[in-house]
């Protein structure tokens, strides 16, 4: 992994095998809900509640800064901790909590490669144990919004052109032919895309066996559609999950500088009254 732009950010899972249980290190399994985790998870992982903990339904927000210290603190973890997280879905949630906790200023925090489903296949010892935790009282810093992008930066980025934007959902989502992937609540009122963005969808950065691509790889994706780190880079979804993994990609695995996440993503433009849109393919 040393080819990465960033390699501390990710371990594997031969070395959470080893360390996991090490002091000063934390290992969260983060996921929609906790049903996977329930099963059979890392031994000594602790777990977090994508739905419930890492969001804020109330305002359809991240999670507020006293909300997370509060999930860290009662985690056990302080901030010279080594956090490791993993989840299902080639590491949707996973990318997402690391995107919330860099936003907040944790130091180190890692993903592991090829998350659930690589640790699973390779036939790794379960647990169904929920460890003990320590509780501790953790600080946080200051959001970093340079991390996020909201409405008026997208808006403002499509009347200049100042920014490429990535959409990161299915084909079918990208052309307007589905609002939402098969079973998701959220939706909009209209199919489509922003206009001039580039369909590159999130699971294409990663293996059969749910690791990230080379960087070779990776760039030939990325490049292949106009994304080369030059100008600033937006990328977005449907809410917001799948656009965090396309986020630590370009910005940690290829080390461009300017990424950001737009998570109000489409269900958001996609419900505005006169947002401009596009269907069909890329132009």
């Amino acid at each position: 992994m040393s080819q990465y732009a960033h390699p501390e950010t990710l371990v594997s899972t031969s070395w959470v095998g080893e360390n996991a249980r090490r002091p000063g290190i934390a290992v969260v399994e983060v996921d929609v809900d906790l049903k996977a985790y329930d099963e059979g998870h890392v031994p000594g992982a602790i777990a977090w509640n994508w739905s419930t903990q890492l969001c804020d339904t109330l305002q359809r927000d991240i999670i507020p800064r006293d909300s997370l210290e509060k999930l860290l603190g009662e985690s056990g973890i302080s901030p010279t901790t080594k956090i490791v997280i993993y989840g299902d879905n080639n590491n949707w949630f996973a990318a997402w909590a690391f995107w919330q906790l860099k936003i907040y200023g944790h130091r180190d925090v890692a993903i592991m490669n090829g998350g659930r489903k690589k640790w699973l296949e390779e036939g790794r010892e379960v647990s169904r144990d929920r460890p003990p935790v320590q509780p501790t009282t953790y600080t946080a810093h200051s959001p970093d919004f340079s991390l996020r992008s909201y409405l008026p930066d997208v808006q403002k980025a499509v009347e200049a052109r100042s920014a490429v934007l990535v959409d990161v959902r299915s084909p079918a989502e990208f052309t307007g032919e589905i609002l939402a992937p098969p079973g998701l609540p959220e939706t909009c009122q209209r199919g489509g895309h922003v206009p001039g963005a580039r369909s590159i969808p999130w699971g294409k950065a990663c293996n059969d066996d749910g690791t990230f691509k080379s960087v070779e790889d990776l760039k030939k994706l990325y490049e292949g559609e106009g994304v080369r780190g030059n100008k600033p880079v937006i990328a977005y979804c449907r809410i917001g999950e799948r656009s965090s993994h396309t986020w630590f990609v370009l910005k940690y695995l290829l080390g461009y500088k300017d990424v950001r996440n737009y998570d109000g993503s489409w269900t958001e433009w996609g419900n505005l009254v006169r947002a401009p849109i596009e269907t069909g393919a890329a132009k």
